[in-house]
């Protein structure tokens, strides 16, 4: 389904607000974690490693898809790539927050950086189709 210039150019301030919060939710994902790692230690038993872990685990998945996740969005669409970011994004948070063990915390917090991975350069790439002038 193609939509024409008029159509984007009349929601590209909703499209913004979309890319906007998507990337927002990508960035302090990266950091919010640190003010729970007291409750983390206590709630899951996590050693100081695991607590290290839980907090790294995003970031290097996150930092080494990123330029896989521009590829596959360039070669299989971008809006393909949000969306199925912004899936693997929420499912596995939604993983996490139900993990009873620092592990699956770890491994959620993983997979939640592929999701990351796909929605960043996404957005980047739809806003600048939406907003050429």
């Amino acid at each position: 389904m193609s939509v024409d210039a008029a159509t984007i150019h009349r929601r590209r301030w909703l499209i913004l607000g979309v890319l906007a919060a998507s990337v927002f939710l990508v960035v302090v994902d990266n950091t919010i974690v640190n003010v729970a790692l007291p409750r983390l230690s206590s709630d899951l038993g996590a050693s100081t490693t695991q607590l290290q872990w839980i907090v790294d685990a995003y970031s290097l998945v996150f930092a080494g898809l990123l330029l896989t996740g521009g590829a596959i969005g360039d070669r299989l669409g971008r809006k393909g790539a949000l969306q199925s970011g912004l899936i693997i994004f929420a499912a596995m948070s939604t993983l996490g927050a139900f993990a009873a063990t620092s592990e699956q915390l770890i491994a959620a917090r993983a997979a939640m950086g592929v999701g990351a991975a796909l929605v960043f350069p996404a957005t980047l790439a739809i806003l600048t189709n939406v907003f050429t002038d």
